[in-house]
């Protein structure tokens, strides 16, 4: 019997150890050269745009010559305003990307030793992340609502794709809208996917008869949900119906990635850290909703 990818030497390529080993300032140089690829690691403004900086001696920061604005490494970033140092920010990376079926505010909490609190929002911005990257901003569910669906879309050997919504049948008009005209899909037994006819060559199952019939299945996307209802049930023990769609395009990523190794995984989700802008909905977050 084949090695499962996840016990294969090729699945491990990240090591956790080697990420708490490393100084504040090996952590600090390892982030600009991701989030400043085009001038290897030299500061960029990210309010002018400005190529010539200086370090201030009192903090950790920049100050720009031509604005005159002073910035972090982080700043523009979805972790702006951090209080945690880099090293700490690329580790909870990390252990988030070894989570197979996910990782846990809690469980971070305790392997950073920081506040839940923390914990939350900074796995929460790591998934915001990954969610611009994917360029998943206008598929999935607004935060709210508390008992939702989630539709989902995988591509035979491609991309999956989620969406939120208050009922199952509103997946009619996302896949309309997602999926090239002249796919073939695979559907269930549920009437409401009737109206796909109209735009695809359809093949449907009766779950009740099959899995798999006359060349028509629902694997991939049983796949996903799969590992969706695991995250939620071994590890989250409950997913409130305001940030189920964050924890959807996690799922949809991390089946899309399972056959990656994890030091790729791991430099996909830093460089989107990087890329992704301050987040209007997690900063401050708690404050809030004090």
């Amino acid at each position: 019997m084949s090695q499962h990818f996840l016990l294969s030497p090729a699945a491990k390529t990240l090591s956790l150890v080697k990420v708490m080993r490393m100084s504040d300032e090996e952590a600090r140089a390892a982030f600009r050269k991701i989030r400043w690829t085009e001038t290897d690691g030299e500061p960029v403004c990210p309010e002018c745009g400005g190529l010539d900086a200086y370090n201030l001696k009192t903090r950790q920061v920049y100050k720009c010559k031509a604005c005159h604005k002073q910035f972090s490494i982080t700043s523009g970033t979805i972790f702006a305003s951090r209080k945690l140092a880099v090293r700490d920010i690329l580790a909870a990376i990390a252990v988030f990307i070894n989570g197979a079926k996910g990782y846990s505010a809690l469980h971070l909490s305790r392997d950073l030793s920081v506040d839940y609190k923390t914990a939350f929002v900074m796995l929460h911005k790591v998934r915001e992340a990954i969610k611009l990257a994917r360029d998943e901003g206008a598929l999935a569910g607004r935060w709210s609502g508390k008992r939702q669906s989630v539709i989902v879309a995988r591509e035979t050997n491609g991309r999956t794709i989620t969406h939120v919504a208050s009922t199952e049948a509103a997946g009619v008009a996302f896949v309309a809208a997602n999926v090239k005209h002249g796919s073939t899909v695979h559907a269930d037994e549920a009437s409401h996917w009737d109206k796909l006819a109209a735009y695809f060559p359809i093949k449907r199952i009766n779950h009740a008869e099959a899995y798999s019939k006359d060349g028509a299945c629902t694997n991939a996307a049983e796949s996903f949900f799969s590992r969706l209802r695991r995250a939620e049930i071994g590890i989250h023990h409950r997913i409130a119906g305001q940030y189920l769609d964050a924890y959807a395009v996690e799922m949809a990523w991390r089946e899309d990635c399972r056959r990656e190794a994890n030091g790729n995984q791991y430099a996909v989700v830093v460089s989107a850290v990087a890329a992704a802008p301050k987040s209007e909905k997690l900063c401050g977050y708690w404050q809030r909703r004090a």
